[in-house]
């Protein structure tokens, strides 16, 4: 589906600024909204970085986009959506990477107790050292 299709699909206007999003988006990663905006202009010839969190915000919405936010970080955002996927970080560099569901499917783990709410989503988040950081550690050592 092209970027147009996906935007129309979910009730939201096509415009420069939506496509320009999805496309890097799309390109992967987990990236700040700084980043994003920096490949959003580079796209087009100016865009604000409050229209960037506008249109992030939009897609979010949406579900075409996901806010990631590990503890300490900016929030972070990715195209992978709708699988309940998890993530991994590095302590070191802040690295982030996708890592699939824990058990099963959504919401792949199950609290002992909900207090009334329906759980539909598990968010876990592994910490550790990319293998970067393992090897600067090593050196250091």
């Amino acid at each position: 589906m092209t970027g147009e299709e996906l935007l129309r699909s979910r009730g939201l206007r096509v415009t420069r600024p939506r496509l320009a999003v999805l496309e890097v988006l799309a390109a992967g990663g987990h990236l700040e909204v700084d980043e994003i905006t920096q490949r959003v202009r580079q796209r087009l010839e100016s865009v604000s970085t409050q229209a960037v969190y506008d249109v992030l915000g939009a897609l979010s919405r949406a579900g075409l986009s996901r806010r990631v936010e590990p503890a300490g970080s900016p929030a972070r955002y990715e195209a992978r959506v709708g699988d309940n996927h998890h993530h991994v970080v590095c302590r070191g560099c802040g690295e982030i990477a996708d890592v699939d569901c824990a058990v099963g499917s959504a919401p792949c783990l199950d609290p002992v107790t909900a207090y009334g709410f329906e759980v539909d989503e598990a968010e876990v988040t592994y910490w550790g050292l990319c293998p970067n950081c393992q090897l600067r550690r090593a050196a250091d050592d």
